[in-house]
């Protein structure tokens, strides 16, 4: 029974501050979240990396060891979007993002933290740093099919990852008035973004329900058996383990979509924005599933 309750503890915050944002999304439908994404992208993404990575308590071996089984998983990710999408003959070059990019920030990192505190948290947020940075290069790379690096280095979560890895590496304290700040704006953008989630699961639609249902099948099912798999074959354990199967669980990010609005035709961006949707709404089901699994194995 107590595991249940831990599962109820670890999930009800994040799919209720969803809620709230669907629900405001159905009573207004006009509602502009631009301020959340630009607010996210600049302060509470950078923010949110420099607290979890440097106040989590997690060692730099760990988060680069981590970041490396990341790195694994997401190519295999990868992959596995390149076979869906051969078969069901798609633009495997500009429909490839949602599933290897997972939302393992705005979703993972807070249901990470509810599961396993401050250290699940630094685990996840290793994790949710590569998935940022690949974004901004191969999101973008694959949408636009072009590379631009002033884009990498115009972004502050690059800027916030390497200063936060730097602290970690050299063993440095961060002040405790930064760590104060980043974790006010962290904690706040964790809270738009979800609420923006539930807004955008209003305005977004789905245009081809069964080829969403198969390439959602890709990410939020494929994905954390992918994810089990590695911590079969690298024999890993404990509360870093049960951090990678659930964030190999999560649904597509919504950074793809958005930039996929901004480089690619609009039946790509019609695709993505149903595959978003329909694998948000099955991680409904699949999530609290994946969960259990790692807080009854791996803690």
């Amino acid at each position: 029974m107590e595991i249940y309750i831990k599962l109820f503890e670890v999930l009800s915050p994040v799919f209720f501050i969803v809620g709230i944002g669907y629900f405001l999304g159905k009573q207004k439908s006009d509602i502009d979240t631009t301020f959340i994404t630009n607010y996210s992208a600049n302060f509470g993404a950078p923010a949110l990396f420099i607290f979890a990575i440097t106040s989590s308590g997690v060692t730099y071996d760990v988060f680069s060891e981590y970041f490396i089984y990341s790195v694994i998983a997401l190519i295999c990710f990868a992959i596995t979007g390149v076979i869906f999408l051969f078969f069901m003959k798609k633009d495997i070059s500009r429909e490839l993002p949602p599933f290897f990019l997972p939302n393992t920030g705005n979703m993972g990192i807070p249901i990470c933290l509810f599961a396993y505190g401050s250290l699940g948290m630094g685990v996840a947020a290793a994790i949710s740093s590569l998935v940022v940075l690949l974004h901004f290069t191969a999101n973008i790379f694959l949408a636009s099919k072009k590379f631009d690096i002033k884009i990498i280095l115009k972004s502050p979560s690059t800027y916030a990852v390497i200063i936060a890895v730097a602290f970690l590496y050299f063993d440095l304290e961060m002040p405790k008035f930064v760590l104060n700040t980043v974790m006010l704006l962290g904690y706040a953008m964790i809270v738009l973004i979800l609420m923006s989630l539930g807004v955008s699961l209003t305005q977004m639609k789905v245009f081809s329900l069964k080829s969403s249902l198969i390439s959602s099948v890709g990410r939020v099912i494929i994905g954390p058996i992918i994810g089990f798999i590695l911590i079969k074959i690298f024999n890993l354990s404990g509360y870093a383990a049960g951090v990678l199967l659930i964030q190999s669980a999560m649904p597509s990010a919504i950074l793809t979509y958005l930039i996929a609005s901004m480089y690619s035709p609009k039946k790509i961006v019609d695709n993505i924005s149903s595959m978003i949707v329909v694998s948000t709404l099955m991680s409904l089901i699949t999530i609290p599933i994946i969960v259990f699994i790692a807080l009854k194995y791996f803690s």
